[in-house]
């Protein structure tokens, strides 16, 4: 059954905080996920005939948990043994809330849902899987692009962590110091693929994926709340606030996407720009300097520029130069090969570029693609510039930004 996109965006936002209240109070991590999923399609099928419940998360909750007691109670007695989760649930299903949860509506589990997905059980890369399918809502497929990896390779890496949560016993409440800060790193890791994925999304008919960059933004705010003292997480936050700013300006009325260089500034937040070069000035004078402060600085040069044409791009390098010390990544070389073209010349970040094409991580991405086509555009490699949009365009699952690279390879040989 096909639900609409308001629906849709409703079950997004609940689906963790549902996860996160049946996990803290029953624990099974994996066999709460499958009664949440349950819950949300008896939620699709039943809310738009019957109309949304005076509590939608209330509801779900119950729902869930009676699902998953159900289930529960069918594996006890198989295993002839008693679960204690199963004394919450009377016989005649009604779900009694546990002692420090009187209003199930009114408590919000996501955050320590996020600091349990990152387990110091788990590997880092099996923490970030598994809080961007259990928190973030992603598919197995979209995390797996976002990882390079076959969607296959990713499925096992999700189920094998599953497994090792449970088998670490652990309980759902946030971690101590100094513990909690060793997790705030992979936390803040796994937000930043979550707003990447919102923002410009890996496949799909829409360029942006607005829930995912608001529960990105919101989850930041609640985790900045926890470490107010923390500058990455204040830079993070200003990251998202600054690169957010620029949604209204990123498509046009058909949809399709406007580069940064052509956008209508005068649409960007305002108010978001301002909160996010407030924080990212706070947490710079504060130091240490850390990769999102870096970034959210490089945001704020290109928010406080009142044209494409006046952006400081030099100052852009430099902090490119820094990352790259700080933070070693192809996507950031790739980035500050694009601001090394604007200062030195084309050619210049073309040799940059070149750098990447034995890094098995982006061989096969279209971003390589794109980059390129576009600093060969600007030198006058027209043929080359054609080639490699087409090329970009082959390789991305995301139709505007097909329908882009395709309209630029078009251009060039003076079609429409």
């Amino acid at each position: 059954m096909r639900t609409d996109a308001r629906l849709d965006d409703l079950l997004r936002r609940q689906a963790p905080q549902i996860l996160g209240a049946l996990v803290r109070r029953y624990g099974h991590f994996e066999a709460s996920e499958d009664a949440v999923q349950e819950a949300l399609l008896a939620a699709a099928t039943q809310w738009p005939e019957h109309g949304l419940p005076e509590s939608p998360r209330g509801w779900l909750i119950t729902v869930a948990s009676r699902r998953l007691t159900d289930q529960l109670r069918s594996d006890s007695a198989r295993r002839r043994r008693e679960d204690t989760t199963a004394a919450l649930v009377p016989p005649d299903g009604h779900v009694t809330p546990a002692p420090d949860d009187e209003d199930p509506s009114g408590r919000d589990d996501t955050l320590t849902l996020l600091f349990m997905c990152c387990h110091p059980e788990l590997t880092a890369a099996s923490q970030i899987a598994l809080t961007l399918r259990a928190v973030g809502g992603l598919t197995t497929a979209e995390i797996a692009r976002a990882f390079l990896v076959p969607e296959a390779t990713m499925a096992q890496r999700i189920s094998r962590a599953k497994q090792r949560i449970k088998a670490a016993g652990s309980s759902f409440r946030l971690p101590p110091e100094p513990e909690r800060a060793e997790r705030l790193r992979v936390v803040l890791h796994v937000l930043y693929l979550i707003f990447n994925e919102g923002y410009t999304a890996t496949s799909g008919p829409d360029l942006q994926r607005s829930e995912l960059t608001g529960e990105a933004i919101r989850l930041t705010r609640a985790a900045q709340g926890l470490l107010s003292d923390d500058g990455e997480v204040a830079g993070l936050l200003a990251l998202m606030l600054l690169t957010d700013a620029r949604r209204p300006a990123r498509t046009g009325l058909d949809g399709g996407l406007v580069p940064l260089a052509e956008q209508d500034r005068g649409r960007w937040n305002q108010e978001a720009i301002r909160e996010g070069i407030a924080l990212v000035t706070e947490a710079l004078s504060a130091g240490p300097v850390g990769p999102y402060q870096l970034q959210a600085a490089i945001a704020a040069v290109h928010a406080e520029s009142p044209s494409a044409e006046d952006t400081d791009w030099a100052q852009i390098v430099g902090l490119y130069e820094v990352l790259e010390r700080a933070a070693p990544n192809p996507m950031v070389t790739l980035n500050h090969a694009v601001a090394v073209a604007m200062t030195r010349g084309p050619q210049a970040g073309l040799d940059m570029l070149a750098t990447l094409d034995a890094d098995d991580r982006m061989v096969d991405h279209h971003r390589l693609d794109a980059v390129r086509a576009h600093l060969l555009e600007m030198a006058g490699h027209l043929d080359a510039a054609r080639a490699s949009y087409r090329s970009a365009a082959r390789r991305t699952t995301s139709l505007p930004e097909q329908r882009y690279l395709e309209a630029r390879a078009a251009r060039l040989t003076g079609t429409t």
